[in-house]
């Protein structure tokens, strides 16, 4: 095989319950899928926030997380994203740092300002939850004072302990421009979800790096993007794995309405491999975070495994 491109690929899991499975099997094979993604030689491990959705069952990523780091040895733990809105930013500092403190030099820790699920879900978990969003960029700068120890109360100072030697990264992730304004002003990394967004991930990811103002957290722009891949042995299984998929999801979601398409890169391992070298080079970008929407979690597993074969991650 030619001498691949070194990229940096790691693993963004929505804990899905695949073939009707029960929460407790969906769970089993996302902590199976971190520590073989450990062993493999994957960079890092997210798991989203999202509450009620059909299939899904990644409420609490920092509970996941805690579970899995007990479990694994060396890849980074993420968060893909605590969902901010919902959150006192000093509880969401005080659970990071925790984490941190267990599993020190290993934690990232991703936000976002989705409502990740229904409008009735969101005024259960917020109350006014589009009043929160409004006072998002607030909230950010409250949770890196927290992190940062420099954080006061009516002139008094708050710690949120514990008090890691080396605290969490700090990530916003985003899938239009608002998101990539607010990471450059705020001077947080980023992070694009091609894989949910009908932007161009190039475009986002220049725009942050062209407005980034450093912060003590972040000196300079960091960025990587979220993309969708499907990798089985041949091509023809890979548009099929795609297909079976996609039934899936939309039995699952909206029965009877057209499902959205996001970009997929779908193919042999070879094929992946050329796509993805063409994606890092086009978004200047040398860390990718792999997400993948398949029918079977053996299929899920084996595009995990041929993609660390075929960019030699080990």
């Amino acid at each position: 095989m030619m001498e691949t491109k070194r990229i940096e690929l790691g693993i963004l899991d929505l804990v899905p319950s695949l073939m009707d499975s029960p929460p407790e099997e969906a769970i089993r094979r996302s902590v199976e899928l971190a520590m073989e993604g450990d062993r493999l030689g994957y960079a890092r491990y997210w798991t989203s926030e999202h509450h009620n959705l059909p299939g899904v069952e990644s409420a609490s990523p920092e509970v996941l997380l805690s579970h899995i780091g007990a479990r694994t040895r060396q890849i980074k733990l993420g968060s893909g994203a605590v969902l901010l809105p919902y959150h006192h930013p000093i509880l969401v500092a005080e659970r990071y740092n925790l984490l941190s403190t267990l599993y020190p030099g290993r934690i990232e820790l991703g936000i976002g300002r989705a409502p990740g699920g229904s409008a009735h879900l969101s005024m259960a978990l917020a109350g006014n939850f589009l009043q929160k969003v409004v006072n998002y960029p607030d909230r950010v700068k409250e949770l890196q004072q927290l992190l940062q120890g420099e954080y006061t109360y009516e002139g008094e100072v708050v710690a949120a302990k514990p008090v890691p030697v080396r605290g969490p990264s700090l990530w916003m992730l985003g899938t239009n421009v608002k998101s990539a304004d607010y990471a450059a002003s705020l001077g947080t990394g980023y992070v694009f979800g091609q894989f949910m967004s009908e932007h161009d991930g190039a475009e986002m990811i220049e725009r942050y790096k062209a407005n980034f103002v450093p912060s003590k957290s972040m000196v300079r722009p960091q960025a990587f993007i979220a993309v969708s891949v499907i990798c089985a042995p041949t091509t023809e299984e890979a548009h099929s794995w795609k297909e079976q998929a996609s039934v899936k999801h939309q039995e699952k979601t909206s029965p009877g309405l057209p499902a959205a398409e996001y970009p997929v890169i779908v193919g042999n391992p070879e094929e992946v491999r050329e796509e993805l070298i063409k994606l890092s080079e086009r978004t200047q970008s040398s860390s990718l975070l792999i997400a993948t929407r398949a029918a079977r979690y053996e299929q899920r597993l084996v595009t995990y495994q041929l993609l660390a074969e075929a960019m030699q991650l080990s």
